[in-house]
């Protein structure tokens, strides 16, 4: 077939040629009859008299051969350098993926402003024909949002903080995530309770013993600004209730609205101030009225703001990725405190073994200490490892050139444990090899500021992949969820685990057949809308509340509405500003700015 159209081409090209010949032959003719000598014989004059009829003849001949000259370029001429401009293009990469080395310490320009706004991927500019490019897309491209948007504006009958009934105080526990959620659910209590909410206290006690205060991780100004309109707020108790009697409670996991009115509220009426012991988990994931549900949102994405210089490094971070083409941010949890939590111990040494089960017997605050691990992993109740995630990656698609940032603390093992990964993708990076030391200084041995950074950069990042479904990695999918339901890809890791047993056991390779096993578990587990989770079927009890999907994984119903699709049609009536979060008012590019952490 491409031999027959190069025939046709030639053809063509061959006529035009004969075409061309005669023109000028007949051009020449009518040069020699206009310059004839007067000698001329009398049949030469009467040929004369015939030159008007030859001029239009040749005219005639003129426009006849402008419109085959025409076609044979059109059908020729043009196709070919349409050919060669579109081979140049295909040859140029509009997002360069850097090579195995490549990434460093980035060098420090004038260009680097805080005002600039961070570009998205934008994957409607790629060359659409080009085999690669739809690839590209496929591993790149967010799934469909559906019409999906923020909407956590308080009703019409929703009115502000009332006269306060006395003072709330919280010791918040955990992690940064965890104790993110927590302050999130003691805002709402304390709107419940008609109370004034004393900015919360961290946890300096936990595992990972950072020092921070509320003020070193969040922007205390801003929270208390922003729920103004909600519930009194107030950075620390007054003088006169210093040495007042303090009623400590801890109050009921995942509690409803009945519980705090019943059992909560009379006791403001023994004492003024009040002391929550804990801040996780107690307030109901579903089941509340709507205005608190909004509130929540609120709090979560908008009033419990990052730090200043926080949330202007987390940026900082984040382009210096984005300079390199779209990246993975992989929260590969990893690390010595959750392996002793969960019981983990596959793959690692007796040795390893053996550390893990002491740290967990000698935490006082957890509870559960005999674990099989054995049992654990086959459930999925493990976090996977970097050779696993790196299997996992490499079946759905990923080049080896692709970026993957790890959100993580030290991993357990080390550089020893990250070889298989490393193998299959050798650009991984981290804070460390993103920025410089001199920028890092500030927020060294604070774990929970280092945990913000990542929480930036995961929310930022073109695909999210946790390894294990934590509280960071929940933290993280709600929020790319609230910001439009962007690309989370979450690891089925109780089939995952099966798979990777047979590969142990020469039962599989890893090739097309593991490849297509694996993106076909995977086709609805990217971050497409959907509506929470509710409990697992069967479970009773308050048991029930342990299995359903946390609020903050899925902000949907209750934050999220749609005018179109079918799960939660409600009119779009919010206010945009809300929704955005910067210290700089320029930072805003709907979809692309940093939104709410």
């Amino acid at each position: 077939m491409k031999e027959m159209f190069l025939d046709v081409r030639e053809a063509q090209k061959d006529a035009g040629l004969i075409v061309m010949r005669f023109l000028l032959k007949s051009i020449k003719r009518s040069i020699m009859h206009r310059h004839a000598s007067p000698q001329t014989s009398s049949l030469g004059r009467r040929l004369r008299v015939r030159s008007g009829a030859s001029l239009i003849g040749y005219f005639w001949m003129l426009g006849y051969t402008s419109v085959v000259l025409g076609a044979l370029f059109s059908t020729v001429f043009f196709p070919e350098m349409l050919s060669m401009l579109r081979s140049q293009r295909s040859t140029m990469q509009p997002y360069m993926l850097s090579q195995p080395g490549d990434h460093g310490i980035q060098p420090r320009t004038d260009e680097l402003s805080l005002k600039q706004e961070f570009r998205s991927l934008r994957l409607s500019q790629l060359p659409s024909t080009d085999v690669e490019s739809v690839e590209f897309k496929k591993l790149w491209k967010p799934p469909p949002n559906r019409g999906f948007h923020p909407c956590v504006e308080p009703s019409e009958s929703y009115s502000g903080p009332g006269i306060s009934r006395g003072y709330l105080l919280v010791q918040s526990n955990g992690g940064l995530n965890q104790m993110r959620a927590g302050i999130c659910d003691m805002v709402a209590v304390a709107r419940i309770l008609n109370a004034t909410l004393v900015v919360p206290e961290l946890d300096k006690r936990s595992f990972w013993q950072d020092s921070s205060n509320f003020s070193d991780i969040f922007d205390a100004d801003h929270f208390i600004a922003a729920l103004r309109g909600d519930v009194h707020v107030v950075k620390s108790l007054p003088q006169e209730y210093l040495l007042a009697p303090k009623a400590a409670k801890q109050f009921q996991s995942w509690s409803n609205v009945k519980y705090y009115v019943d059992a909560i509220a009379p006791v403001w009426r023994d004492y003024k101030v009040i002391r929550a012991s804990k801040s996780d988990s107690r307030l109901a994931n579903n089941d509340l009225p709507a205005d608190i549900q909004k509130l929540r949102c609120r709090v979560h994405y908008d009033a419990l703001r990052f730090s200043r210089a926080i949330d202007e490094f987390g940026k900082k971070l984040v382009e210096r990725l984005r300079t390199n083409g779209p990246y993975i941010a992989l929260h590969l949890r990893y690390e010595k405190d959750m392996l002793a939590f969960s019981g983990c111990t596959h793959g690692l040494t007796h040795k390893e073994a053996d550390e893990l089960t002491t740290i967990r017997h000698t935490t006082a605050h957890w509870k559960v200490k005999d674990i099989n691990s054995t049992d654990q992993r086959v459930k999925g109740y493990c976090p996977l490892t970097p050779k696993e995630v790196g299997i996992f990656l490499k079946a759905l698609g990923y080049p080896e050139t692709t970026p993957i940032y790890i959100a993580a603390g030290e991993i357990y093992g080390g550089d020893e444990r990250m070889k298989s990964l490393l193998s299959r993708f050798p650009n991984v990076l981290r804070k460390e090899t993103v920025a410089t030391p001199e920028e890092l200084a500030p927020f060294v041995n604070h774990s929970s500021q280092l945990a913000a950074l990542d929480y930036i950069v995961s929310v930022e990042s073109n695909v999210f992949v946790p390894s294990y479904s934590g509280n960071m990695a929940r933290a993280v999918e709600g929020h790319r969820r609230y910001l439009g339901h962007r690309k989370t890809i979450t690891p089925d890791r109780k089939e995952l685990v099966a798979l990777f047993d047979k590969l142990d056991r020469g039962e599989l390779t890893e090739g097309p057949e593991l490849a297509e096993t694996i993106a076909n578990i995977h086709k609805r587990r990217q971050g497409a809308p959907r509506k929470r989770k509710g409990p697992i079927t069967g479970t009773k009890g308050r048991d029930r509340f342990r299995t359903e999907e946390a609020f903050y994984t899925n902000p949907l119903p209750d934050c999220l509405c749609s005018e179109t699709d079918p799960i939660n049609i409600k009119p779009k009536n919010f206010n945009t500003d809300r929704q955005l979060l910067s210290h700089d008012p320029q930072w805003r590019d709907g979809h692309n700015s940093w939104q709410r952490h």
